[in-house]
């Protein structure tokens, strides 16, 4: 009797208002086919059902055509409870199930979705100018990025964010006012010397135990946040500052010829890399001992002396200017200009050998034009006056000397064995002391 009482309610909570024959509010029940009663209709939804239901909370509204401007705080409390329930039903569902599958799917629109109202995108200029930072607004969709300022990932697809085109800082449009690290940039072009002491480290304490940035509490233990040390400034940074990223110090590579790449804080790692391709750093000067060590720089330093010695030929051959011989040196401009001056990207080439490689085919091509190839730049070369035999010489050669006064060019066995003055000076002197009797 119970059953059928509960049949009849089911019943007459399905009545079609449209069957004509139940317009008199009476039902024949002879006439009425019998339907199929599962059991489970009565015992409860089964769990397939409310796994479906849960899993479409938070996408029953239309969340995805709404206006943006429509949004409340309503909405995003739903779409925080609709991810908690995908992750839960990620879990409870067959691994690589389809339905698994189609979760995570949702999840991953509830999450984009959630994100783009927490950052709604605007008309952000193109360019935007801060603490000397020239930020240019980007347009890749990359989610690689990862934000300079509040070291989190920058979603491409929904959210606008910059890049300085001074020191390649990242940041999201949101994170720009709130920037407080000006453009390494500036101090690069203020300030382009090295730190050429090894990892000069004051102490904590002289820090006050906060950032050397941004001030923030740090400590040895990691309470409130962990202290790393740049090993290229010496101090202390938080781990927003610091990255753990790695670079080539320039004072170990001087003094110790050492190229092991050191953990260095976010600003340093910026200088380093402008900085790296500048010819500041004078061997000579900084540590002599150096050339005495390793044997690379010695070869470097007397291609580069020859480099300079062709120089004038190339400046005054129509050929050669033409053929632009000097512009395979436009990579490293000063080799052209002195014979002193390193940037930290030569030491580096000079220590894994690709320098000395590129130089000697160049210092090659050079000598092939002059002695070789070109007959203006040969009428230009020198017989030693002291011998007068043997074939034309070049300041670059080898076996030559150079006399430093007029540049004549001898044998060096002849020049050394000399001990009477220059040829060509003592012609030039007494040519001066006749035109002073005239």
């Amino acid at each position: 009797m119970e059953y059928d009482e509960r049949l009849a309610r089911f019943r007459q909570g399905h009545v079609n208002p449209f069957d004509r024959g139940e317009n008199d509010g009476t039902t024949d029940r002879k006439d009425t086919p019998k339907l199929e009663v599962r059991p489970e209709l009565f015992s409860g939804e089964p769990k397939s059902q409310s796994s479906d239901r849960a899993m479409d909370l938070g996408l029953a509204e239309d969340h995805f055509s709404r206006p943006v401007g429509s949004f409340v705080a309503s909405d995003i409390e739903q779409l925080k409870q609709a991810i908690e329930e995908c992750k839960r039903l990620i879990l409870e569902l067959p691994e690589h199930s389809e339905r698994q599958k189609d979760t995570v799917v949702k999840l991953i629109h509830l999450r984009l979705k959630l994100q783009e109202l927490k950052d709604p995108e605007e008309d952000e200029p193109n360019l935007r100018i801060l603490l000397e930072h020239r930020f240019s607004k980007e347009k890749s969709k990359s989610v690689k990025q990862t934000c300079d300022k509040c070291s989190t990932i920058i979603w491409g697809l929904i959210q606008t964010w910059y890049t300085c085109t001074g020191c390649y800082y990242r940041c999201h449009s949101k994170c720009m006012n709130l920037i407080t690290k000006p453009c390494v940039r500036s101090k690069v072009s203020h300030q382009s010397e090295y730190e050429l002491s090894i990892c000069p480290e004051v102490g904590l304490d002289k820090q006050d135990y906060r950032c050397t940035e941004c001030r923030s509490p740090v400590s040895l233990r990691g309470v409130p946040s962990e202290a790393r040390q740049c090993d290229y400034t010496g101090q202390y940074y938080c781990s927003s500052c610091h990255w753990n990223d790695t670079a080539i110090i320039p004072a170990r590579v001087i003094h110790n010829w050492e190229f092991e790449p050191k953990k260095v804080c976010r600003s340093s790692m910026r200088y380093l890399a402008l900085m790296i391709s500048r010819p500041v750093l004078k061997l000579k000067e900084i540590n002599p001992l150096l050339f005495n060590f390793v044997e690379e720089l010695v070869e470097i330093r007397k291609l580069r002396q020859d480099i300079l010695l062709m120089k004038p030929y190339f400046i005054t051959c129509k050929e050669a200017m033409e053929a632009r011989l000097l512009l395979q040196l436009q990579d490293r401009q000063h080799f052209v200009e002195n014979d002193d001056m390193y940037s930290l990207q030569d030491l580096i080439d000079i220590s894994s050998g690709r320098l000395s490689c590129s130089l000697t085919e160049i210092h090659t091509t050079f000598a092939k034009h002059i002695k070789l190839d070109c007959e203006r730049c040969q009428a230009k070369g020198f017989v030693c006056e002291l011998c007068k035999e043997g074939d034309i010489l070049f300041p670059f050669d080898s076996h030559t000397s150079v006399c430093q006064d007029c540049s004549a060019v001898f044998h060096r066995d002849c020049y050394y064995d000399n001990s009477t003055t220059c040829p060509r000076c003592a012609r030039m002197t007494e040519r001066k002391q006749e035109e002073v009797e005239l």
